[in-house]
């Protein structure tokens, strides 16, 4: 089992640089990859960055040279540092623990609770 949480969200206006967190508890989290989903209103949600252990990323096309994923496996946290964010970035972004150590993380295990990002002029 393993438990995410992510914080971080918020309101944020055009061109802001918010940074979510999600803090991970369980065993899991040293093992494998790691990845953040973004899910827009009436959406699929979509893998937007994800980071294996070794430090491994891979990110969505809508927000490379935007965006970059990190990891802490120390404190099992992973970060999402965004910068420049469009309107097109709003959603609820959530924290996924992987099933394998790929960092296009296709099949997450675990998901944690999401955290809205709303972007407005």
């Amino acid at each position: 089992q393993a438990q995410l949480v992510e914080s971080g969200g918020g309101s944020v206006q055009i061109g802001g640089s918010p940074r979510l967190s999600c803090a991970a508890s369980g065993r899991g989290f040293r093992f494998v990859a790691m990845g953040w989903y973004r899910q827009a209103t009436g959406k699929e949600r979509e893998l937007i960055a994800g980071i294996s252990v070794e430090g491994s990323t891979n990110y969505a096309d809508s927000v490379k040279g935007r965006f970059t994923i990190s990891r802490d496996n120390a404190k099992s946290t992973v970060d999402l540092q965004m910068n420049s964010l469009k309107a097109d970035d709003t959603g609820m972004y959530y924290c996924g623990l992987c099933a394998t150590n790929q960092a296009m993380c296709i099949e997450v295990r675990f998901w944690g609770q999401g955290t809205q990002v709303t972007v407005s002029s």
